[in-house]
């Protein structure tokens, strides 16, 4: 985007179908809040997006995945590059604050049961009633047996219509889904014991509460 220094703004739309005319109108004249969050990252140069910018074409047949795990903003969050605009990105005409973040122990001993659940208080701070988009992102034990990417996107919720100076609390619920991953060599999901990190903010690089939960027991499971 070589325009984004001298732009006032900058709205994405994305595919709205027949009325997506009317529905930029109300955002660009304010009878709309947006709060809209970004599902990819946007990458300030093509190199940035790490291997795969270097495979972008089929060679024999075949295209080569060589970012592997480290997909979109796994990989910023690896490299420490700092992308244009961060997954999880998206400005309203409010402001907010985060704080406050309590983690719960973890409920359940297998996959069937497991359960830890986050709270956070937020608080729109500015003078206009809005939305915002919690986004909880999980790292997991540095004891683990396999390379895994930290700060994974693994919940997230909206707290809609706070008015001015209103706080209210966001509640977030992690499952197996949240501490497992596919051990290929099994055939399974594993949940490794240990130590997890969960980070809370509004986006992939915004991220300024942090706790920690403790499995005991590790876990294996198949199927959804």
């Amino acid at each position: 985007m070589p325009y984004v220094d001298s732009a006032a703004a900058i709205l994405q739309a994305w595919y709205s179908g027949n009325e997506v005319g009317n529905a930029i109108a109300d955002v660009v004249f304010g009878k709309v809040n947006p709060s809209g969050k970004l599902p990819i990252s946007l990458p300030r140069r093509i190199e940035d997006i790490g291997p795969a910018a270097f495979n972008i074409r089929s060679e024999n047949g075949k295209i080569r995945y060589a970012e592997d795990l480290f997909v979109g903003y796994k990989n910023y969050t690896r490299t420490g590059v700092r992308p244009l605009f961060p997954f999880g990105f998206g400005l309203s005409y409010s402001t907010f604050s985060v704080s406050d973040l309590k983690v719960s122990a973890p409920v359940g001993k297998d996959a069937s049961s497991f359960s830890v659940e986050l709270s956070v208080n937020v608080a729109n701070t500015s003078a206009l009633a809005g939305s915002e988009v919690i986004q909880a992102y999980i790292t997991l034990p540095s004891t683990s047996k396999l390379t895994q990417p930290g700060q994974q996107l693994k919940a997230f919720a909206k707290v809609k219509n706070l008015n001015p100076g209103e706080t209210a609390s966001a509640v977030l619920v992690l499952s197996k889904y949240s501490v497992s991953y596919w051990d290929d060599r099994h055939n399974y999901w594993v949940a490794e014991e240990g130590e997890y990190t969960v980070e809370v903010g509004t986006s992939s690089a915004d991220l300024p509460l942090k706790g920690t939960f403790v499995v005991d027991k590790p876990f294996t499971w198949s199927g959804l």
